[in-house]
């Protein structure tokens, strides 16, 4: 009797539960109810299916290379745009107390400050009370001196050392 002439409806029903369980882990991710539930029936389907101790490695396997291969199609769907990127933050979240989004430091520009630690070139500069992570024009800049950002890319801010 072959592998697939062993399987048993059940232990094919908790399979295929197994493999959405877990799809739906990998695209909403955040090892939860689905991860778990999805983890739990496909081991239960490969005790279930193998009538030996081969069929069970082979199984476990089969289920590996599976879901090796969801993975690589759920990432490649998600670097495609295909599917929504749950994980980005797109709004802000407190601007009171300096959490925001990436996509609002345009306000940043010609703000004046202190560099909080030392640039080398990267480091913190503490503007108005609320530190940003900074990059220096390529210089060192030593903490607590003067600077400003004078270009704001993306979500790297960009700072000079102020001139006195």
């Amino acid at each position: 009797m072959g592998l697939i002439d062993g399987m048993s409806v059940l232990g094919v029903i908790l399979m295929v539960a197994g493999f959405i369980l877990v799809g739906i882990e990998m695209v909403l991710p955040g090892f939860s109810i689905p991860g778990i539930s999805g983890i739990v029936c496909l081991i239960i389907s490969i005790f279930i299916n193998a009538g030996t101790i081969q069929e069970g490695i082979i199984l476990t396997l089969i289920v590996i290379a599976l879901l090796g291969l969801m993975l690589g199609i759920i990432l490649w769907l998600l670097s495609k745009g295909k599917i929504a990127k749950p994980i980005i933050l797109t709004e802000e979240q407190n601007k009171e107390k300096g959490y925001i989004s990436s996509n609002d430091l345009k306000y940043l520009l010609n703000k004046k400050g202190v560099a909080y630690t030392d640039l080398r070139p990267s480091g913190v500069g503490d503007f108005d009370g609320i530190n940003f992570d900074v990059i220096s024009n390529g210089s060192y800049i030593s903490k607590g001196t003067p600077i400003i950002i004078y270009e704001v890319s993306g979500s790297k801010l960009i700072v000079k050392e102020i001139k006195k």
